[in-house]
């Protein structure tokens, strides 16, 4: 389970496409690996991923094809930054809201609105999801824990602080840019079973 709250980025230093799988080579900065064992969970980008052969500064994993398809992956490249958020623990305060890491969708990036020290973003995503967009609910954007604000069809805006854009790789999303969306699991639970309820009652 990861916080949303993004420790840091990292740098894709290599993609390798295999028959079947996606290696990937992220570069962290100086500590982040500490004492990570291998198999460790990894938030990258959002997505779950299980790490492997761990250097000094790099993090290695394998991605299969169900993530690849649900990903922004399959756009991946040497250079690109990613967001990093390690595990929490028991003991872990829980800035933003509980994640798994598993990614539901993508979104697009269809408006951006750039001031000073903030950022607005207006993202597009699939139909089949728009029930679970609810004004100052919670969403995963790259991993980031989000409040999504208004909300018009099956697209919403997000409202950025200073500290996200300076520690995340939100700051960088252009018009068109494909992001990682895991929808609140809450959020999910509550609203189908109010429809399940709904349904019923009309049935009976």
């Amino acid at each position: 389970m990861f916080s949303g709250i993004v420790e840091c980025t990292g740098e894709i230093s290599k993609v390798i496409n295999h028959e079947d799988i996606l290696s990937i080579e992220v570069l962290c900065p100086d500590g982040f690996n500490k004492n990570l064992q291998g198999g460790a969970s990894i938030s990258v980008d959002g997505v779950c991923l299980t790490s492997k052969d761990n250097g000094n500064k790099a993090l290695k994993f394998d991605v299969i094809g169900e993530t690849i398809s649900r990903t922004n992956f399959s756009k991946m490249v040497a250079g690109d930054k990613v967001n990093l958020e390690r595990s929490i623990k028991a003991s872990s305060e829980i800035g933003g809201h509980l994640m798994s890491g598993h990614i539901h969708c993508t979104g697009k990036v269809i408006e951006t609105q750039v001031r000073e020290n903030t950022k607005d973003m207006f993202i597009e995503i699939s139909d089949k999801y728009s029930p679970y967009l609810i004004e100052k609910g919670y969403i995963g954007i790259n991993g980031c824990s989000l409040t999504i604000g208004e909300v018009i069809n099956n697209c919403f805006y997000i409202h950025l602080i200073p500290e996200t854009l300076k520690i995340t790789n939100i700051s960088k999303l252009d018009l068109n840019d494909v992001v990682n969306i895991e929808i609140d699991q809450n959020t999910i639970a509550i609203v189908d079973t109010v429809n399940k309820v709904l349904l019923a009652q009309k049935s009976s």
